[in-house]
């Protein structure tokens, strides 16, 4: 039995449970699960692994209690974020430079232990143990795993130096009340009758039928889905392209993400951060990505800087965990028969959290083996930062 089959029973049931009832269903379904059964269900259901353990002995006849009595509405030991709401907010600031995790997978991990994290967090005038800390962490969609699973592809000496600096002028963007977006291209798909991964709801015995081979349809061709994603606002921007996935393409995306989203959410901003990959069409070494922003910041009077991931560390990108990651499990299982259907469900796409995303279909021609002369380079207003220019510099408008 797994967390996620846990935690949508006890969903399903918590309407129904008063304080003692809940103790006693958490405390059959650890039981039930035998050995570190307690850790699972709380895992689980975010509920203390000593409530679970007090379910347990009541139904062990261990803890005597008056099957009557039910503690009124409000009694019991509140909640360490309700008493100290900051505390969620500093934690994911200590691990926000080394937040990891999967694009194809809604779950985060991070490479700080609980006891390191719990220490910093009293450091800071919070009161919690690293247990705790853990609890947290899960609340948050975080968990751990082997350090030797913090590496992606070859390490650069000044990977996680670059971390904190994308951190830390990120968080000054943010405390300026300046736009901070994260950028990327999403998987190409093609678009057809083709099968595509995972599962969906379906009557019993009658999946969804889709063609044998996946080999492009002209007609169709593919859709090169370039996201924007505002880290403040929680927003999500995808220009669903049909043509080549250049730096214009990408500057162009990002161009409609202002005028449809963020110049509306940001009336009075004078500068945009952009994090971004180091490589594909908004790479550091590409000429044209860096021509086609200075042309967006001639047009909209933005002073925009650019922060890049170091090489082979792409899945660190904000957009990779909070926007690829639901869009791709929005629509698993489902062919993607038409450049609609895409739009569709990439639209419908929302979390929790309260994710809201738009898309358009861009039709426009973006060749591809566009030349930049040397001459063309020299007239870009470009400023390189000390720390590894080559990676966070800022483009000005041209006076």
């Amino acid at each position: 039995m797994d967390e996620n089959t846990i935690n949508q029973r006890y969903e399903l049931m918590k309407p129904y449970l008063n304080e003692r009832t809940r103790r006693i269903f958490l405390g059959v379904e650890s039981i039930i699960l035998g050995w570190g059964g307690i850790t699972k269900v709380s895992h689980a259901t975010g509920i203390s692994p000593n409530t679970i353990a007090t379910g347990r002995k009541e139904l062990q006849g261990i803890e005597q209690t008056d099957i009557d009595r039910i503690r009124k509405t409000g009694g019991g030991r509140k909640k360490i974020i309700e008493k100290d709401p900051s505390i969620l907010i500093n934690l994911e600031r200590l691990i926000e430079p080394v937040t990891l995790g999967d694009p194809e997978s809604p779950l985060r991990w991070t490479c700080k232990s609980t006891r390191i994290l719990a220490e910093e967090l009293n450091n800071m005038g919070h009161d919690l143990s690293h247990t705790r800390v853990a609890e947290l962490l899960h609340q948050l969609d975080y968990s751990l795993q082997a350090n030797r699973k913090t590496l992606d592809g070859t390490s650069h000496p000044d990977r996680n130096a670059q971390f904190e600096y994308i951190s830390k002028k990120t968080h000054d963007f943010l405390q300026n009340e300046q736009p901070v977006i994260s950028v990327d291209t999403k998987k190409k798909e093609l678009v057809g009758n083709f099968k595509n991964g995972g599962r969906e709801l379906r009557p019993k015995g009658d999946p969804e039928k889709v063609l044998v081979h996946d080999f492009k349809i002209p007609e169709l061709g593919k859709a090169n889905p370039y996201g924007v994603y505002d880290i403040a606002n929680n927003k999500g921007w995808v220009n669903v392209g049909t043509d080549h996935d250049t730096a214009a393409f990408a500057v162009e995306s990002i161009r409609q993400w202002w005028y449809s989203m963020g110049q509306i959410s940001y009336p009075t901003a004078r500068k945009l951060l952009i994090t971004a990959d180091s490589g594909g069409s908004n790479g550091y070494r590409i000429r044209l990505w860096k021509v086609e922003l200075q042309r967006f910041a001639d047009e909209t009077g933005l002073e925009i800087s650019v922060t890049h991931f170091p090489p082979g560390t792409s899945k660190w990108n904000k957009i990779e965990h909070r926007l690829f990651s639901h869009i791709s499990q929005n629509w698993r299982g489902k062919p993607l028969i038409s450049h609609e259907v895409i739009i569709n469900l990439i639209a419908a796409t929302t979390t929790k959290k309260g994710l809201q995303v738009k898309c358009q279909l861009d039709t426009n021609s973006y060749p591809k083996g566009i030349k930049i002369s040397d001459e063309k380079m020299k007239q870009i207003n470009i400023q390189h930062d000390d720390f590894h220019g080559e990676w966070n510099y800022s483009i000005n408008p041209h006076g």
